[in-house]
């Protein structure tokens, strides 16, 4: 279950040329959901990808993965 107050995630597809906003909880079955009724299970659909970069970079910076070695 959703609230008002969840985050929203960009989810981009190039082949119906559309960008909806979902909430955070809600992505992944989202994603799965218009790729298996309107791509026959071909994963287009996507997290907008700098969404994902920026995600990646954060927990790598969390997990101490971007520290110089000293």
């Amino acid at each position: 279950m959703t609230s008002d107050d969840d985050p929203t995630v960009p989810i981009i597809c190039s082949a119906c040329e559309t960008t909806t906003r979902v909430p955070l909880p809600e992505v992944a079955e989202a994603v799965e959901r218009h790729n298996e009724s309107v791509h026959d299970g071909e994963s287009i659909a996507e997290v907008d990808p700098a969404v994902v970069d920026r995600l990646a970079d954060l927990v790598a910076d969390d997990m101490g993965l971007l520290d110089d070695p000293e």
